[in-house]
């Protein structure tokens, strides 16, 4: 056993391999002979009547456990570090006090609904090994609806409000986000089950999906300079270890003990820990530094970087499960409702490249159109129960989990399944909640940095599949971009320029205005849409062509039921069916008697193409467009 676990690396750096199961282990490496025997060992015994867990414990007695173990780690701290800052933000928007231990709830909420929603993709959604978690282009249309429709924060402060008040007035301003997230989840519900995504990705371009995804984080850098600014030592200081780490030190490896063998000690590895937890050992680090200054009194009293200012931990519970409505009765408006739709766009957009990366990351086949249309209708269902539940953000995949699977190896859906049961414990734990929500804000501010920095930059990236040497391309970008901040700058300062006269219209105006991924998404797509230019030049075939070639593959299918599924043929043309090929497809298992005229042009009297017999049919081969 131990000489098999000393080859564990060995193992697991095997081409990809999809088993009945949904284990997948990517990369290049050919797979070794003890390799095959513990595959082949595994796959027997899973196959002569033992209980599927029975085959996962014996495969797990080879080592397995330590890997999936800190695999499973790595992704719920790349999760959790990358979604305690909508939290924050939300707290901040709906005029939480520091010592509120509903922003522990807050906390432990997101991270419970993003758990939930991790482990139905993937099961029955796309099935990749992809983890779901907030969304931050919530947050744009979240601003834009509460400084439209509620008083803020310091004016609710001057007003003296007793204890019930005030949470009163936070949690109407939650119900009011949690409603409209809901009700917009249907729009990319009926996106993705009915397959309308497919015929609308031909819209949407590389020159709509740049500024739509980039204005996420270019229209939230004054509150990332907000946020820092109660204290900007401590914040840069953060943010210059951040990066010392995860861009300078990303490649130093650590030794560290890894695992104990009986007669021998310690077992020691090289591991690169700043490549996968630069974040984290960050973030503890500076929280050590405020935590000494602050016991030495070098922080004055009432600074925001002091670790004693707010008593949360101790007012909070140790266990406490969100649930749907735990907020109140959610409320819905026309123009929330536009303005979170257009959040579920851009997230579509993100998500779907998330999915074509991951399976070129884990080197399977890109994911076939049914599954792109399940991950979408999942991540729909995902942001309607992220809104029941009051996590006050949608939620779609997390681009920063594949660059875990990138630095393990090792892409499992099983990995990605015990991570999500993690956060549903996690999220069940309020301490642990309110432990994340007591870290100071200026160190937290240091992560909307390199946050919306990074969501920027992924936007950017597209860039590469347009010709940039195109003053069509170069105006289009650049007039979207600026266009949508002038604007929604201008509204945000001058709300009362909108007067039609007609109440309903004026508030969804105003929304929809200051939410710059709405005017650069329909701008976008209307100008490159509609302004001459080549296919070349826009960039639509290295587009199309970087998504490759979406084959028919069994670990897209469903993990259960796929004998019936297979027999029903009417199951074929509900677009999220794994037998879905396309609206197009010609019928199958038509059989065409060859004594009758057939497709095919027979002579008699040469040699034919095609070997030809009168006494039986053949079956004609079934046709996808």
């Amino acid at each position: 056993m131990w000489r098999s676990w000393s080859r564990l690396p060995v193992s697991f750096s095997t081409a990809l391999r999809t088993t009945h199961h949904g284990t997948c282990v990517c990369s290049s490496a050919p797979r070794t002979n003890d390799a095959r025997e513990r595959v082949s060992r595994r796959q027997t015994s899973a196959s002569c009547g033992f209980p599927r867990w029975t085959a996962i414990t014996v495969s797990l007695q080879y080592g397995r456990i330590i890997m999936t173990s800190r695999c499973m780690r790595l992704h719920f701290f790349t999760m959790v570090s990358t979604t305690i800052p909508i939290p924050f933000v939300l707290a901040s928007l709906v005029c939480l006090e520091p010592s509120d231990p509903a922003r522990s709830y807050l906390v432990s909420t997101i991270i419970f609904v993003s758990g939930l929603i991790t482990f139905l993709q993937s099961t029955i959604g796309v099935r990749l090994p992809i983890v779901q978690g907030g969304n931050f282009a919530y947050l744009i249309p979240t601003v834009a609806l509460l400084s439209a429709n509620f008083a803020s924060c310091e004016s609710q402060r001057a007003a003296n409000l007793t204890a019930a008040q005030q949470q009163e007035e936070w949690q109407a301003r939650m119900r009011a986000i949690q409603g409209n997230i809901a009700v917009s989840s249907v729009f990319q519900i009926i996106l993705g089950f009915t397959g309308v995504i497919g015929v609308m990705l031909k819209w949407i371009t590389p020159l709509t999906i740049i500024p739509t995804v980039s204005l996420v984080g270019l229209s939230l850098f004054d509150l990332a300079a907000d946020r820092s600014s109660q204290h900007w030592s401590v914040s840069m200081s953060t943010t210059v270890l951040m990066v010392l780490l995860s861009q300078y030190m990303k490649d130093v490896s650590l030794s560290l003990p890894t695992g104990y063998r009986r007669g021998y000690g310690f077992i020691y590895s090289e591991v690169q820990v700043f490549k996968m937890f630069s974040i984290i050992v960050a973030l503890l680090t500076s929280w050590l530094v405020c935590w000494v200054l602050t016991v030495t009194d070098t922080f004055p009293p009432g600074c925001p970087s002091r670790t004693d200012r707010s008593t949360l931990i101790s007012n909070t519970p140790w266990f406490r499960i969100p649930y749907p409505g735990q907020w109140g009765m959610p409320t819905v408006t026309v123009a929330g409702v536009l303005g979170m739709m257009v959040a579920g766009l851009a997230s579509i957009i993100e998500s779907v490249g998330d999915y074509y990366a991951t399976a070129r990351i884990c080197g399977t086949p890109a994911p076939p159109v049914h599954a792109i249309n399940r991950g979408v209708g999942i991540e729909g269902v995902g942001v309607t129960v992220a809104g029941l539940w009051g996590s006050g953000s949608g939620t779609n995949s997390y681009s920063e989990n594949l660059a875990a699977i990138t630095v393990t190896r090792v892409g499992s859906r099983r990995v990605i399944q015990m991570s999500a049961m993690v956060m549903l414990v996690a999220g069940s734990v309020c301490k642990f909640g309110a432990l994340c929500a007591s870290i100071p804000e200026p160190i937290v501010a240091s992560l909307y940095w390199i946050m919306f920095s990074l969501i920027t930059s992924v936007g950017l990236s597209t860039l590469q599949f347009v010709d940039l040497n195109s003053s069509r391309n170069l105006f289009v970008l650049g007039f979207t971009l600026f266009f949508s901040l002038s604007v929604s700058k201008y509204v945000k300062a001058n709300p009362e320029s909108l007067k039609t006269g007609l109440p309903l219209l004026d508030q969804t105006l105003l929304v929809l205005l200051q939410t710059t991924i709405f005017l650069g998404c329909v701008l976008g797509c209307f100008l490159d849409n509609t302004i001459p230019g080549t296919k070349e030049e826009r960039g639509l075939v290295s587009w199309r062509a970087q998504q490759g070639d979406s084959k028919s593959c069994p670990g897209y299918d469903l993990p259960y039921g796929m004998d019936a599924i297979r027999r029903r043929k009417w199951l074929r043309y509900l677009p999220f069916s794994p037998t879905f090929r396309g609206f197009h497809s010609a019928k199958y298992n038509v059989t065409v008697n060859t004594t009758t005229s057939t497709p095919v042009p027979v002579t008699t009297t040469t040699s034919t193409p095609v070997p030809v017999t009168t006494t039986t049919s053949t079956p004609v081969a079934e046709t996808t467009t």
